[in-house]
C-alpha cells in the first residue's frame, strides 16, 4: 500500500552530516521514493545548508509561514540532488543560522540552546503530521530518527486521530539528556515528568519520547536491537527497551550502490570489480603515495595495507589500536588512518604516526574522496568497536573487497562471515571477527590476518566472496513498509482503546 511518511531528522547527506544518520536519512527515502511511496524530509535549515544549496543554485523556495508559539517559522522546500525527494528546511535564523555542526559549536561544545533548536524540530514535525501549517498533506506515518526527533513522539502520542509513529534508534550513546528546569522553559507538558515518560534519573531525555511513545521502535541491525536490552549496551534504558521488546526490531541499514561502487567510483584512481581484483593494487598505491608509505618492490614481500576512517571515539575501539600498536608496528604493515574526534586520540595517534611514519599514515579531518580511495586501497579494514549499531564502513569494505576485521558487536556481528576453516572451505567467509568480550585480541585478529593475506588464493577468494554480498537499500525498504504497516495497525488499536 502506497504511504505517505514524514521522515523527520538532524541531518541528510549531502546537505549535513557528521555520520551513519545522515547516509540513511538520504538512502532510505530514496528507496522508499523508488517503492512509491509520498516520502518528505523534515530537517532544520542549517546555515551550511542554505549557503552551499544558494551557491549550487539548487532549486529553493519559500513554500509557506505559519506561526508555532509566538514565532513565525518559514518552512522551505527543495529537493535531494538527482531525485524527486521532497526536503523540508525549518527556517529560523535565531537557532539555525550559525557555524559549526548540528549538536556542536566551532570549538567542539554543545550548543548550549540544543533543546531548544530540537524542540522547534518536534514541534514543527508535530504540526505538520497533524496537517495545521497549510500544505494540505497529511502523513500516514511519521517516522523520527535518534534523540533530536524523539520528542516529536511524545507530543504527537497527545494529539487524538494522529498518524502512526517509527522512531529509529540509530546510536543509544546519544540520549539528548538535559537539566529538568529545560523541560519547563521549552514548555512541556508538565504530565510527561515522570520516570514511565520523559525524566531520566532527574533529568529528561529527548530519545525517551521515541521509545516510551512511538508505536514501533527499531535500530539498525538486530544484533543491536538485542544488545540494547542489556546494561552493558542500554545506557541506562535497557529495562525500558526491554519491556518495549514486542514493539522493538532491528532492520539493516543498506548502503548507496551507486555511490559505492567500485566499478564506476569517481574518487578513486582505477575502477575495478570482483572479476579484475589484481587492478586493486593501483589504488593501494595510491593510498601508499598520499601517506607517505614505502611501495613494496616486486621482489619483496607484500604488505598489508590496514585503512581506518572513523570518528576518533571511544566507541569505535581506537583505545584497542593504541594498545595493539606496539605489536603492529613490529609486523609487515602498514595503516592509513582518516578520521577526527577527540582531541587526546587525535594526539596519540599522531606521536604514533611521526614515530612510525613508514608504518602508519594519519589524516586529521575528513574527506569524502579520500575515504573511498582507502575503501578501494586498503587491503583490509579495520572496525574494532566497543560497540556499532549497524556501521556502514564495513559494508563498503565488503562491497570494494577490501576485507574487514571487526570487532563481534551489533551490525558488525551481522553482516561480516568469518573466515573459518569451515567458512572458508564453504566459500562464505567475508572477513575476520574477533570477540574483545572474550579476550580475544585486535593484534590476534591482525596476524591471522596476515596469516591469509599471503595465502593468495584463499585472500582472492574471500575477495571475490565479500564483493557479492548483497546490501543495497531495497531490501531494507522493503523491510521498513512492513514495519510502517505494523505501526499503522498498532496506532489504530491503540487509539480504539482511549
Amino acid at each position: 500500500m502506497i504511504q505517505n511518511i514524514l521522515f523527520v531528522t538532524s541531518e541528510v547527506y549531502p546537505f549535513i552530516k557528521t555520520g551513519g544518520l545522515g547516509d540513511v536519512s538520504a538512502s532510505l527515502p530514496i528507496a522508499l521514493k523508488a517503492l512509491g511511496h509520498d516520502i518528505r524530509i523534515l530537517l532544520p535549515a542549517y546555515k551550511g545548508i542554505l549557503e552551499k544549496l544558494r551557491q549550487d543554485k539548487h532549486n529553493l523556495e519559500t513554500v509557506l509561514s505559519f506561526e508555532l508559539e509566538g514565532k513565525t517559522i518559514h518552512l522551505l522546500e527543495t529537493q535531494l540532488p538527482n531525485t524527486q525527494v521532497c526536503v523540508y528546511l525549518i527556517d529560523y535564523p535565531s537557532l539555525y543560522d550559525r557555524n559549526g555542526t548540528p549538536y556542536l559549536d566551532e570549538w567542539g561544545n554543545d550548543w548550549n540552546d540544543n533543546a531548544w533548536r530540537f524542540h522547534l524540530l518536534s514541534k514543527t514535525a508535530n504540526e505538520i503530521a497533524m496537517n495545521r501549517t497549510g500544505l494540505n498533506w497529511r502523513p500516514d506515518i511519521m517516522h523520527a530518527n535518534d534523540w533530536p526527533s524523539g520528542l516529536s513522539c511524545a507530543l504527537l502520542n497527545q494529539e487524538i486521530n494522529r498518524p502512526a509513529m517509527v522512531f529509529t534508534i540509530h546510536n543509544l550513546a546519544h540520549r539528548g539528556i538535559f537539566p529538568e528546569p529545560i523541560f519547563h522553559d521549552i514548555g512541556l507538558d508538565a504530565s510527561l515528568w515522570n520516570m514511565h515518560e520523559l525524566e531520566f534519573h532527574g533529568q529528561f531525555s529527548f530519545i525517551k519520547g521515541g521509545l516510551v511513545f512511538a508505536d514501533r521502535v527499531n535500530t539498525v541491525s538486530p544484533t543491536y536491537a538485542q544488545e540494547i536490552q542489556t546494561p552493558q549496551f542500554g545506557f541506562g534504558l535497557n529495562e525500558l527497551l526491554h519491556h518495549r521488546r514486542e514493539r522493538l526490531s532491528g532492520i539493516l541499514n543498506g548502503i548507496d550502490t551507486d555511490e559505492w561502487d567500485p566499478a564506476k567510483d569517481k574518487f578513486i584512481k582505477q575502477n575495478y570489480s570482483f572479476k579484475s581484483i589484481a587492478k586493486k593494487t593501483v589504488n593501494k598505491q595510491a593510498v601508499q603515495e598520499f601517506f607517505n608509505l614505502p611501495i613494496q618492490k616486486k621482489n619483496q614481500k607484500k604488505v598489508l595495507l590496514l585503512g581506518i576512517v572513523a570518528r576518533l571515539a571511544d566507541q569505535k575501539g581506537i583505545d584497542l589500536l593504541l594498545h595493539a600498536l606496539p605489536e603492529l608496528t613490529q609486523m609487515p604493515i602498514q595503516l592509513a588512518i582518516l578520521g577526527s574526534g577527540d582531541h587526546w586520540l587525535e594526539a596519540q595517534l599522531q606521536q604514533w604516526a611521526e614515530r612510525f611514519p613508514k608504518k602508519m599514515g594519519l589524516y586529521i579531518g575528513y574527506d569524502e574522496a579520500l575515504s573511498h580511495q582507502i575503501e578501494a586501497g586498503c587491503d583490509a579494514f579495520l572496525m574494532p568497536s566497543h560497540f556499532e549499531p549497524c556501521g556502514l564502513n564495513q559494508l563498503y569494505s565488503l562491497r570494494y573487497g577490501s576485507i574487514p576485521i571487526v570487532n563481534k558487536v551489533g551490525g558488525l556481528a551481522d553482516t561480516v562471515v568469518h573466515a573459518s576453516t569451515e567458512n572458508i572451505n564453504n566459500k562464505t567467509a567475508t572477513g575476520i571477527v574477533f570477540d574483545y568480550q572474550q579476550q580475544e585480541k585486535l593484534s590476534d585478529a591482525i596476524l591471522y590476518s596476515l596469516e591469509l593475506f599471503h595465502q593468495e588464493k584463499i585472500w582472492n577468494g574471500l575477495i571475490k566472496t565479500a564483493m557479492q554480498q548483497e546490501f543495497s537499500w531495497q531490501l531494507s525498504a522493503e523491510k521498513y513498509q512492513s514495519l510502517y504497516q505494523q505501526a499503522i495497525q498498532d496506532s489504530k488499536e491503540k487509539q480504539k482503546d482511549l
